[in-house]
Formats: structure tokens, C-alpha cells, sequence
């Protein structure tokens, strides 16, 4: 039981660790496009949903978020980072939010069916979702105003900016998700019985 516990309690520092770093270089966890950055980072968050389960996928969230804000004022890579990602109800919020939507489905998946794999897809693309869902809602219920005048766009066309938005980046980032969480949360799932929750 106490090697059971150590060995997940590393596994966390570990995903805590390549979050951080996800967060802080550009091309490791985001691509930087010049209006807004392709997401990469939230593939950790959901593996350690997946692994770990909601709890701890939260907390590896809470730390992409709170790297997300320290990027916003040290680096920003948009023109918008520093107006929009210095909030933490942006920033960090729907980031948590990502690690319990996953952990909690794929857990669903994993005690009431034998279907781990279809559990992991559907919990990489609602977590992956969830983000795109969360960050742009909020940006465009707090910072309308500052989001058109980045964009060069009248508010009231904001709406359909957000979903161009949404179909160029937010459905790439969920099929990525799709695709690659669960083959590295089978891999490490397989290759341990410590991280089979």
C-alpha cells in the first residue's frame, strides 16, 4: 500500500514537472499563432486525470493555470495574454476544471463498463472541450470589448470570430487529445499496476 501510494505520489510530481515546463516554453505545451495559442498542454492534464483520477488531474490543471498566469505576465505570446491570462478565472479555473471532467468520466467508464479505452476517448475530447469551451466563454463574457479591438472586429461579430475559433483550433486540439492520451494512459497503465486507480 505505501509503495502503491509513493509510486503515484512520484507519478504526480512528474506530470507536475512537464506541466510547468509545458507552460512556460513555447512549442512544448502551446504554438503560439499571433492571434491565439494551439493548445498541447491540456494532453498532460488529461493523462493524469485518466491515471491518477480527478483529484489529482485537477491539481496538475491548477498548476497549468497558475503557469499560464506567471506566461501571461512574464512572456505573452498573444496579443491578448496580458489583458485576458493575468485572470485566474480565465487562467485557472477552467484548467482545474479540465482534470475533474476527465478524471470523472473515464472513472465512470472504468467501474461501470469494461470499455477503459472508449472511457479514456470520450474523457481526452470532453476535457479537451471543456477548455476550449471555458477559456473562450469567459473571454468573451469578461473581455468583449478588449477581444474585439484585438481581433479588429465589431463586438457583435465576436461570436462568430469564436467559433472560427473554435472549429481551427479548439476541434484539432480535441482530436489530438482523442488520439493521443489515451495511447500514452493504456502504455502507462500497462506498464505499471500501480496506476490502475
Amino acid at each position: 500500500m505505501q509503495r502503491r501510494k509513493a509510486y503515484r505520489t512520484a507519478i504526480l510530481g512528474v506530470l507536475i514537472a512537464i506541466i510547468f515546463v509545458q507552460s512556460m516554453v513555447p512549442f512544448l505545451g502551446y504554438i503560439p499563432t499571433g492571434f491565439i495559442n494551439i493548445t498541447i498542454i491540456h494532453i498532460t492534464v488529461i493523462v493524469a486525470a485518466i491515471l491518477l483520477g480527478p483529484k489529482d488531474g485537477a491539481i496538475v490543471g491548477l498548476v497549468w493555470g497558475i503557469g499560464t498566469v506567471i506566461r501571461a505576465f512574464t512572456s505573452p505570446t498573444s496579443i491578448i495574454d496580458t489583458t485576458v491570462f493575468t485572470n485566474p478565472i480565465v487562467a485557472i479555473l477552467p484548467r482545474v476544471i479540465v482534470g475533474l471532467v476527465a478524471g470523472w468520466i473515464y472513472l465512470w467508464f472504468k467501474n461501470h463498463t469494461n470499455k477503459k479505452v472508449l472511457g479514456m476517448a470520450l474523457a481526452s475530447g470532453a476535457g479537451s472541450l471543456t477548455n476550449t469551451v471555458l477559456v473562450l466563454g469567459l473571454m468573451r463574457l469578461m473581455y468583449a470589448s478588449a477581444m474585439a479591438q484585438a481581433y479588429a472586429t465589431q463586438t457583435d461579430l465576436l461570436n462568430k470570430l469564436l467559433l472560427v475559433i473554435v472549429g481551427t483550433n479548439g476541434v484539432p486540439e480535441m482530436i489530438v487529445a482523442i488520439i493521443i492520451a489515451p495511447a500514452i494512459s493504456t502504455a502507462l497503465l500497462k506498464s505499471n499496476k500501480f496506476l490502475d486507480n
